[in-house]
């Protein structure tokens, strides 16, 4: 659909018309119209669907003419989203002048935010701590409110915004229109929909719009003492132009800007201890180009709006699926192809990422590092370009000089150009990391799994999981065989107990089978999985259990249900 037919102000036509736009997104589609309605929106959406401009349009034109003080209140979680929000709402508003949007958030000067808002501030963008320090100081006052949005709502909680957040929402006025975007639907959020809002309308984008589906993506697997040597492997042979990589810690990216910068790079960190003012520098210096790597946690890079990102490196894979879709979501925007590299150091990283995999819907495939031989020849070329494009300009008389010196020694000019070449090549390569390249695994163990269990070469796992839990034999072999990718004659008998349970697996895979099962769910539950000690044969040729399974009474008792529980499953 396009904004003109979305039956928008012709002052918001024209701003969209500046700005380039014609089309709008799925998101800007289905909200702006029920926004407009006055009805209460739940919007379950990811970063770089526009959804800024879906709730930000309606938003300014709810603003009246007359001097009402805020009368539409914005929450996001980060400085960087607050600021990028606030500056989206002055482009649309670019020609309203009665609309006076304000920023205000932490780290920032108090004073000057005062100012802006006895200037007649009539729509509010901010954090959810500092908004309360001005509501506490009586410099906002939201007995007008028509309209408050929260952006990001599940990313507000995570950072324990929930207790500001509910504050708020109790102390503005109950006729308003309460809107609230999440990627996410965690248990937090729906209380507070089903407390604070009014029979919600709930748009939700499809599966197909995901930002990933632009994006090539790929996995190395490499040990986790080579990684940061890898990732400036990487850095030297695809080049990227702008680049930014995501840790998991605060640590982390310390360590890896240290890393980075003392071999060259120009790399910057970005993470939530640093002062706004570090972080505003940070972002301008990456913005005009005069870093092009930008090495952040997820916190900190939310907000972040850069266009020209062309790749995106997981140095950590993400703890949260819908995290790895806003880290690769910085590239491949609006349509714009894109590359996602994420580096994975063991067999359960595998297994972490096959499952991302499936929830994404795309294939993220294992790639080889580039070889040695390809980065040099890269650089190789890189010398050859730079003498060539040298040649252009005229000798400085200090290199005439210096030419006539050497010629004077007996060295000829072939001899010199060598020579100076040689060093330049010395400074392009010496920064290579010399590693052993891990090569891609053929996984045949994965693919030889699936010869029938016997009983001379079984042992046995322990699944923390029972009859407690309202487990049941065959979830636990449906569980065993998506993770394996096993087929169900692999496993042997299954049993059940209070509170945990255990399955005879072949020897060889025990180790492979705990690894791909452990932290998966199983009936909805989260499992942890070990290793049972080895059981060995009595005179009569029975296995006994070496793990915890209480009294020899309750297994004998536990064990025979978890037979007939086996029973019903061949059936």
């Amino acid at each position: 659909m396009k904004f003109n037919e979305l039956h928008l102000t012709e002052e918001i036509l024209r701003a969209v018309e500046d700005m380039g736009f014609t089309e709008a997104t799925e998101i800007q589609e289905k909200s702006i119209p029920l926004i407009h309605s006055g009805a209460d929106i739940i919007g379950k959406s990811n970063t770089g669907t526009g959804k800024t401009a879906a709730f930000g349009i309606p938003a300014i034109e709810s603003i009246s003419r007359e001097k009402n003080g805020v009368e539409v209140l914005i929450l996001c979680p980060t400085r960087e989203l607050a600021m990028q929000a606030c500056g989206e709402i002055k482009k649309f508003s670019r020609y309203m002048n009665w609309v006076k949007p304000c920023a205000v958030y932490g780290g920032a000067s108090m004073e000057r935010q005062i100012l802006d808002l006895k200037h007649g501030a009539n729509l509010v963008v901010g954090t959810p701590g500092r908004v309360m320090d001005h509501m506490r100081r009586r410099t906002i006052k939201l007995q007008n409110l028509k309209m408050i949005i929260l952006d990001e709502a599940d990313e507000m909680l995570n950072m324990g915004f929930r207790e500001d957040i509910e504050s708020i929402l109790n102390d503005i006025p109950e006729e308003r229109q309460t809107i609230l975007f999440s990627a996410t639907m965690p248990p937090a959020i729906l209380a507070i929909t089903n407390q604070y809002q009014k029979m919600p309308e709930l748009i939700k984008i499809d599966q197909k719009y995901r930002t990933v589906d632009t994006i090539e993506q790929y996995y190395f697997e490499v040990p986790s003492g080579m990684k940061t040597e890898t990732m400036q492997y990487l850095l030297m042979a695809y080049e990227p132009k702008a680049s930014m990589i995501f840790c998991n810690t605060k640590k982390m990216v310390d360590e890896l800007t240290e890393a980075l910068t003392a071999k060259g790079f120009k790399a910057a960190g970005l993470h939530g201890d640093m002062k706004q003012s570090q972080r505003s520098f940070v972002m301008d210096k990456f913005k005009s180009g005069k870093i092009n790597i930008l090495i952040a946690t997820d916190v900190a890079a939310r907000g972040i709006d850069v266009s020209g990102v062309d790749v995106v490196f997981n140095y950590d894979l993400p703890q949260d699926n819908e995290y790895y879709i806003h880290r690769i979501g910085r590239t491949g925007r609006a349509g714009k192809s894109g590359t996602a590299y994420t580096l994975i150091s063991n067999r359960k990283q595998v297994y972490d990422l096959r499952a991302l995999s499936k929830y994404i819907k795309t294939e993220i495939r294992e790639k080889e590092l580039p070889e040695r031989s390809e980065i040099v020849n890269a650089m190789m070329l890189k010398v050859v370009s730079k003498i060539t494009a040298a040649f252009e300009q005229p000798l400085r008389e200090e290199a005439e000089i210096i030419l006539s010196i050497l010629s004077k020694e007996g060295y000829s000019a072939e001899e010199i150009a060598g020579i100076l070449i040689n060093l330049r090549l010395n400074k392009e390569l010496k920064n290579i990391p010399e590693f052993e390249i891990p090569k891609v695994s053929k996984k045949e163990k994965v693919k030889s799994q699936g010869a029938k269990l016997t009983k001379d070469k079984a042992v046995k796992i322990e699944i923390s999981s029972g009859k407690l839990s309202r487990i049941a034999p065959n979830f636990i072999l449906g569980a065993l065989v998506e993770a394996t990718g096993m087929p169900g004659r692999s496993f042997g008998k299954i049993e059940i107990f209070e509170r945990y349970s255990t399955v005879e697996v072949p020897d060889t895979d025990a180790e492979f089978i705990v690894d791909a099962l452990n932290n998966t769910k199983i009936n909805g539950k989260k499992v942890s999985v070990k290793l049972c000690e080895r059981k060995t044969p009595d005179k009569n040729g029975s296995y006994r259990h070496g793990g915890s399974g209480g009294n020899g009474r309750r297994n004998e008792r536990s064990g025979r249900k978890g037979r007939q529980g086996g029973h019903r499953r061949r059936k």
